[in-house]
């Protein structure tokens, strides 16, 4: 059975169990949740050495990092060392989406190689087989051909899967209707599309939902329900197209959830600060509160080589009205592939995003550390904040460049630091 089948029917395993243990709840919060749907627990039954991801309503905030190669950048042990740089940063996720190079080597090396929850984009799989191995276009692709993608990574252990199922025909027609101004911005929204304009027919992912659900289940996947309308621009934020979709998902869900199979929604994209809580809570009601996985979102389109920072601010928005898992953004995004100072950069400001959102809402033990780290800094204890950190290395690299006097603060205040003052203040 799936562990969705194992809370419905009042058992509690071993994988809540570890679940309740990192997030310091009872394991019968972790059954229950997940027997409403308003928890998954992303674990692959292939992936041997991965940890148990909790996600959802209640719990903290996780956070996801996108790496993968491209076809102008192959290499597979750059992919490797971002895949252990977002681990040793905080993220809890990875999702590999490379399109170049050894594609089925990195994904399989970072499943072995990290203990973390790993995603995947299947249908990137299938268009690489299609156009490499079978020499033919990815519009002639089959639909034995995009479910063999699917069966190749769920074999390999992906513990959650993307898979674009509410790009529909209908959808098209009213994004067309509608009109926007950057249209389709997601990859496997795309290629979906021009598989269907080129075919005409159906999006095989929203056809035989079915014949997903049998895979799905058999491992014991997360389904990732994609969002294929995602808007790439504030301009197309929450348009008729997004909803459509959306309430495309929300129907999806409750077939995957009746099937026995986990289910977690993908949400905007590029959205004004005005209208994500607006995002959340439609996402909520539609989807009858499955975990909301958001890929920012960020709040303005003019910050290229800052847009870890737009979307740190969406995403702690976000976070804070209800979303439960972040995707996190590089500085290099609609730049370049990230390199690995990428990498740390986006996981540590999607964090940040995440930790402030977490105290906002309440989740249990958020604020300790806070405290703790008041604590030290009222002390003047360097090593209690480093290890407090959230990027210890950077901490202790920017104390460590300013040399400081015997007066033991930090260089802003020198000897008039208020800390001291307070200090000889109080025992007078």
């Amino acid at each position: 059975m799936t562990q969705l089948e194992y809370a419905r029917r009042g058992l509690i395993t071993e994988q809540m169990q570890i679940a309740a243990a990192a997030e310091g709840v009872p394991p019968e919060f972790i059954r229950a949740g997940l027997a409403a749907g308003t928890i998954v627990i992303c674990h692959n039954i292939k992936h041997a050495n991965g940890n148990p991801l909790p996600v959802g309503t209640g719990l903290r905030t996780k956070i996801n990092a996108n790496i993968g190669s491209s076809s102008d950048d192959t290499d597979m042990q750059k992919e490797l060392e971002k895949a252990r740089t977002a681990v040793k940063y905080g993220a809890d996720a990875i999702m590999d989406l490379s399109t170049g190079g050894p594609v089925d080597e990195i994904r399989r090396a970072v499943v072995a190689e990290t203990n973390a929850c790993i995603g995947s984009v299947p249908l990137y799989q299938a268009a690489l087989d299609a156009v490499r191995v079978k020499k033919k276009a990815i519009v002639d692709m089959t639909v034995d051909d995009i479910f063999a993608g699917i069966i190749k990574h769920a074999e390999d252990g992906v513990d959650f899967i993307t898979v674009h199922c509410g790009v529909t025909r209908s959808t098209v027609e009213r994004m067309k209707n509608e009109g926007r101004v950057m249209d389709v911005v997601s990859r496997g929204g795309a290629f979906t599309i021009e598989w269907m304009a080129y075919n005409r027919q159906e999006n095989p992912l929203f056809e035989h939902f079915d014949k997903l659900l049998d895979i799905t289940k058999e491992y014991d996947m997360t389904l990732s329900l994609g969002d294929g309308f995602r808007p790439g621009c504030l301009a197309d934020a929450t348009d008729r197209a997004q909803i459509q979709e959306l309430i495309i998902l929300g129907e999806l869900t409750q077939r995957a959830q009746e099937a026995g199979v986990q289910v977690m929604i993908e949400g905007p994209g590029h959205v004004p600060l005005n209208q994500i809580q607006a995002n959340i809570l439609l996402q909520k009601r539609l989807c009858h509160g499955a975990p909301f996985y958001v890929l920012g979102p960020l709040v303005t389109d003019i910050a290229p080589g800052y847009d870890h920072i737009t979307c740190a601010i969406g995403g702690a928005i976000a976070a804070a009205a209800g979303a439960d898992f972040l995707c996190y953004v590089t500085p290099s995004e609609h730049l370049r592939l990230p390199d690995v100072q990428d990498v740390r950069d986006g996981v540590i400001a999607s964090r940040i995003a995440a930790h402030a959102a977490d105290i906002a809402k309440g989740v249990r033990g958020a604020m300790d550390k806070d405290i703790q780290m008041a604590k030290c800094r009222k002390k003047l204890d360097w090593e209690g904040q480093f290890a407090l950190a959230l990027d210890e290395d950077k901490a202790r690299e920017f104390r460590a460049n300013s040399p400081v006097a015997d007066h033991g603060a930090c260089t802003m205040c020198g000897e008039f630091c208020a800390y001291k003052v307070m200090d000889d203040a109080m025992k007078r």
